[in-house]
């Protein structure tokens, strides 16, 4: 079994925005359509400070998609092999996480909202919090290629 490139486990997707003098709305629908899975949980996370790292976790079961309805963030995404950094800074923008990513959110602007929407429901044992056990499970016993 090949190993999973990072750019085929995280998405940067755009979501209708639809604007008039009223203001703007913008849609993300579930079950494939904007979000690709059905979404069984919703968190939002804000009053994060510019120097706090939140996340630091990666999800054996979890996907996501984040988005900063407002103000902006960063997320660094990690596969054990590879990593990129995403800014969210538009509230029609989501960021899409396959499981088996360690993810750090930070760089909160003292704005930010970063609405979380997930495909499962809370399980704290499908968490790995500790990125030397991450990396042992997601390399298996090889050294690092």
């Amino acid at each position: 079994m090949g190993m999973k490139q990072l750019k085929d486990q995280y998405k940067v997707l755009e979501f209708g925005e639809f604007g008039d003098e009223r203001g703007n709305l913008v849609v993300a629908e579930g079950s494939g359509m904007d979000i690709p899975f059905t979404i069984q949980r919703v968190f939002y996370m804000y009053g994060s400070d510019p120097d706090v790292v939140r996340g630091q976790h990666a999800n054996r079961k979890s996907e996501f998609v984040l988005i900063n309805v407002s103000g902006t963030s960063r997320v660094k995404v990690d596969n054990g092999y590879e990593t990129e950094i995403i800014e969210l800074n538009k509230p029609r923008m989501g960021l899409y996480i396959d499981t088996m990513v360690w993810k750090d959110m930070y760089d909160f602007s003292e704005d930010s909202v970063l609405l979380v929407l997930a495909n499962t429901h809370y399980d704290g044992t499908e968490y790995i919090r500790d990125y030397d056990a991450f990396l042992k499970e997601v390399r298996g016993n090889k050294e690092h290629e």
